[in-house]
């Protein structure tokens, strides 16, 4: 059999892999995860998490956020702002009672100043956890809960909130300003809204 003829692979590419969007997490997938982190005492972890979901940052900021963007003087902020590496642009996030409780244990617990990393790499006081030791991170929690975590990732952790806010409001804009994206549409393919909701118009729908 010559070359031209010889057997050749038809597997597709992206067989067996997810392609798309990272779901978000649901509900009760949230208080899973951070029953278990409270159970178990993971102080930083709880305060990660919960930074996490408050935040809807992209990894790239959220590691690198210092004690100091979301304290002031001793005192946890209801509200912080920081700028986006990646649009070099300002967004602000809540910071709820649950998360500003973890969060004072941590900074408690790590000794803590407003100049130090939240979340430090374990070999370097001066040095953040990097956004692959965040995605590792993540992922476990994920398999704690028993997800697949080859089907979640950070930006799950990401949209969570923003979710579930569209879901209760149907507010596009406000969903834009809280994710920090300079375009409407950048908000849409985000969240995959406009499949949701034609398919939600569907169902609703007997012919």
């Amino acid at each position: 059999m010559d070359k031209y003829h010889a057997h050749t692979d038809t597997t597709p590419w992206n067989k067996g892999k997810l392609i798309g969007q990272k779901p978000p997490l649901k509900l009760h997938e949230i208080w899973s995860i951070r029953f278990r982190l409270e159970v178990a005492n993971r102080i930083r972890d709880l305060a990660l998490f919960n930074l996490a979901i408050d935040s809807k940052l992209r990894s790239c900021d959220l590691v690198k956020l210092r004690v100091g963007d979301v304290t002031n003087s001793k005192h946890i902020l209801k509200r912080a702002m920081v700028m986006q590496q990646k649009t070099q642009r300002p967004v602000q996030f809540e910071i709820t009672e649950k998360t500003r409780t973890a969060l004072t244990h941590w900074i408690e617990q790590a000794k803590l100043s407003g100049s130090d990393y939240l979340f430090k790499e374990q070999t370097s006081s001066k040095s953040h956890i990097s956004t692959r030791q965040y995605a590792r991170i993540v992922k476990s929690w994920i398999a704690e809960i028993g997800l697949n975590p080859l089907d979640y990732g950070t930006h799950s952790l990401r949209r969570t909130k923003a979710t579930l806010i569209y879901k209760r409001t149907k507010n596009l804009r406000a969903i834009q300003l809280l994710l920090g994206h300079t375009k409407l549409e950048s908000t849409v393919r985000y969240l995959g809204i406009e499949v949701d909701d034609a398919l939600e118009l569907a169902e609703q729908t007997e012919v």
